[in-house]
């Protein structure tokens, strides 16, 4: 079973990048973040053509989350719970072949001196490490948390460790809840097969030829918990995808799991 994870930085204006992904990688189950448009807007003809079921969560110009599946997708909740003022599509979640995964896409934070922005950050992760300590590790069903979760775990994540020191994806106090997380008992997926890899990233900005460069970060994460972690077979960043035209920003991340 292999589960991708991909930031797409707009659905439709990024669709012909998707669709030749999915058919060259197959893909099992697709985590999907940044759509950046309505449910009703989303291209769900061009995906169900490819095989796939699709579960979204939508917002207009803005976050989006979608969960794409070959087989069927049963017991979907929509949004992070909380917090019931919360109107940003951030979170979905669902059952596929008995396996619980999430789409994550977890707020930028900055400025860090703006709380609605970075106070929202630390809070959002603090619900997060709620539900996985509360619903999600007690449940029976191993879980897939795969996302955009705007954290460069360590300084070996990030190009220029000391230029982005202060910036909200690397500031202690992201770190700490980000390690918070998989103290609960989470495993990740790439750095646990790639223990010695540094300077490995998922994330290139369009500006100052970063991707040429190779100036990025690793931001794009699969936690699993124990019962995931005891079937992963595998884990890769597919950096294909980013050297097509007109393309996201992130590149997609993917793990397999045995049956």
């Amino acid at each position: 079973m292999q589960i991708a994870t991909f930031n797409v930085n707009s659905v439709k204006a990024r669709l012909p990048r998707v669709l030749e992904w999915l058919e060259a990688a197959q893909p099992d189950v697709v985590l999907l973040q940044e759509l950046k448009c309505v449910d009703d807007e989303f291209p769900r003809l061009e995906i169900e053509g490819l095989g796939y079921n699709a579960e979204v969560h939508g917002q207009k110009s803005f976050n989006g989350v979608a969960i794409l599946s070959k087989r069927p997708i049963e017991d979907v909740r929509r949004g992070l719970p909380g917090d019931q003022s919360d109107e940003q599509a951030r979170y979905i979640e669902a059952t596929i072949s008995g396996v619980r995964v999430a789409s994550i896409y977890l707020p930028n934070g900055n400025p860090v001196e703006d709380d609605a922005k970075y106070g929202y950050k630390l809070r959002w992760m603090e619900r997060l490490a709620a539900h996985v300590q509360d619903t999600l590790l007690p449940s029976e069903a191993p879980v897939v948390l795969g996302g955009d979760y705007n954290v460069c775990p360590t300084d070996d994540d990030v190009y220029d460790p000391d230029g982005w020191a202060d910036d909200a994806l690397c500031k202690p106090e992201t770190r700490n809840r980000f390690r918070r997380l998989l103290n609960l008992g989470l495993t990740e997926a790439y750095r646990a097969l790639h223990p010695n890899e540094a300077h490995r990233y998922s994330y290139w900005d369009y500006v100052k030829g970063r991707w040429q460069k190779d100036e990025g970060l690793r931001i794009d994460h699969l936690l699993l918990s124990a019962r995931a972690a005891d079937r992963l077979e595998a884990c890769d960043i597919d950096k294909s995808p980013r050297g097509k035209e007109k393309p996201s920003d992130h590149t997609p991340v993917w793990c397999r799991l045995s049956e």
